[in-house]
């Protein structure tokens, strides 16, 4: 007898069919916002080199004090090609002829710039910080960033191979209650990572997990329920997903700060091993 012969002789969508769809829409809705969840926390926000007349509290000048943020700005930043603020560098020295010349640069001598030795200062309108205003993630150090979703990528590449070997030879249910340990773990240590490398290995680690979370969630569905049903347990967890994405657009608007945002998506997580025991 064929297994989905024996679904229909038992129930193919039972209390036990829906229960375990309720558990796995539920972990979808919870583990799907941490695939997106550096579009967040490593959000690259409007940024300038730190500059003293500008943003030294102590810093004291005769001619600075009668002059406006934005004078101060003109003659401390170079601008761009756009005819905007430069991000990765500064003048020198601060060029106050550029106050008395309308925007015409011609008969001046080009200034001398240099890249942003002091830091940078970082607009927090949006969020308070985030990965890359915590460790400089930006100009020069622009491509760690992307080195980042690199390794979280490489993460998911690596956990589609090695957690879909082991599933094989020790079925899903302890693959998945494992792959839920290793994501609750890693993605709550990352909110506390003091370093940028540390930060790197642990979302390569939440990669190797996720996958087989939301692989092994969705077949343990699909293979329990009949095949006239299956095309709507398979679109009820991808809604499941969208939620779980709309949720976390909703916590980074409240939430601004970075670890606070990956610490509330990553402690529920610990919760939903409670029903797996």
């Amino acid at each position: 007898m064929a297994f989905q012969d024996l679904l229909d002789q038992v129930g193919s969508l039972g209390r036990f069919q829906i229960l375990q769809m309720t558990f796995v829409f539920i972990c979808n809705v919870i583990v799907g916002p941490h695939s997106l969840l550096e579009n967040f926390t490593a959000a690259i926000p409007s940024h300038r080199c730190w500059v003293s007349i500008l943003d030294n509290d102590t810093f004291s000048d005769n001619k600075s004090g009668i002059l406006s943020q934005d004078d101060l700005l003109r003659i401390s930043i170079p601008l761009d090609s756009n005819m905007r603020p430069d991000k990765c560098h500064r003048f020198v020295q601060p060029q106050w002829h550029l106050l008395h010349q309308n925007g015409t640069f011609s008969n001046v001598t080009e200034p001398e710039i240099e890249p942003c030795v002091d830091g940078w200062v970082y607009d927090q309108s949006t969020f308070l910080n985030t990965i890359v205003t915590e460790w400089d993630l930006v100009c020069e150090y622009q491509s760690l960033d992307s080195i980042a979703k690199f390794l979280y990528l490489t993460g998911m590449f690596v956990g589609n191979t090695l957690y879909s070997h082991l599933t094989d030879r020790f079925g899903r249910k302890l693959l998945f209650i494992c792959a839920l340990v290793q994501l609750a773990v890693t993605e709550t240590c990352v909110a506390f990572a003091p370093t940028f490398k540390i930060y790197c290995f642990l979302r390569f680690l939440t990669g190797i997990s996720i996958f087989s979370i939301m692989t092994n969630g969705t077949l343990l569905v699909i293979e329990w329920t009949k095949p006239k049903f299956q095309a709507m347990a398979t679109a009820l967890l991808l809604c499941a997903m969208a939620i779980g994405h709309i949720v976390l657009a909703g916590l980074a608007f409240v939430l601004q700060n970075w670890h606070h945002l990956q610490l509330v998506l990553s402690v529920p997580v610990f919760l939903l091993l409670v029903p797996t025991r």
